[in-house]
């Protein structure tokens, strides 16, 4: 072999070696963790990135911690550390439950995330996930959760109880969308609601051609100072 073969494989094998080492780091990224429900019970989760602003992420009922990934990397890019859970019941997550219960999930993973050391926490959750998270913001004790984004969420209860900064999105179309304006009204400042055209629901909006106004939404709401 010449010099000129020599080093051309050799640049080719440390060119080689740096994509080796950069999906090494990626994949260190995405790591699976685990933890108590607020009730009991144990609940699996993605974990995403680092830093000490973190959001959960609750999934939907037709979805599961992995419909998040796409979401969640985007929020990691933003310098967020992001948590996506599975519901008991959902993929390896167990204990007694129900949806009665699915709010001690999101705790549970607030809580996980403060014992951690995180600072600052925020909730995303969609539609089933959405109901859970406002119950969990509902429940939780003041400052737990600083902000909480219900995305097509079902309609809490006692939304005058929900606590810290609140963005609600809904499409116009969607069947919980009258509801949620309602829910809206009741619930105190600081909050937002925003109507998007169509009738997609909740996680589906991102296969949509309103996707990216939704994450882009999502994301302002969770870095803005």
């Amino acid at each position: 072999m010449n010099r000129q073969n020599s080093a051309h494989v050799s640049r080719l094998a440390l060119c080689l070696l740096a994509m080796a080492l950069n999906g090494s780091a990626f994949a260190a990224d995405l790591r699976e963790v685990s933890f108590p429900a607020s009730d009991g019970g144990t609940v699996y989760a993605n974990l995403y990135g680092q830093g000490d602003h973190a959001v959960v992420l609750a999934h939907g009922r037709a979805f599961d911690k992995e419909s998040w990934d796409t979401q969640a990397k985007n929020l990691v890019e933003s310098g967020l550390l992001v948590l996506a859970i599975d519901f008991r019941g959902y993929g390896k997550s167990a204990g007694e439950g129900g949806y009665d219960a699915m709010y001690a999930d999101v705790l549970g993973a607030v809580r996980y995330l403060r014992k951690s050391g995180v600072q600052h926490v925020s909730v995303v959750g969609a539609s089933m996930g959405g109901g859970a998270s406002a119950q969990a913001s509902a429940k939780s004790n003041p400052g737990e959760i600083e902000r909480l984004v219900l995305l097509a969420g079902v309609p809490p209860t006692e939304p005058q109880k929900l606590k810290g900064r609140k963005l609600f999105i809904v499409s116009r179309g969607d069947g919980f969308a009258p509801a949620i304006q309602k829910v809206f009204e009741q619930a105190e400042e600081p909050k937002q609601l925003k109507l998007l055209q169509g009738s997609a629901h909740a996680q589906h909006l991102f296969a949509t051609d309103q996707g990216p106004q939704v994450m882009e939404l999502i994301r302002n709401f969770l870095t803005a100072e």
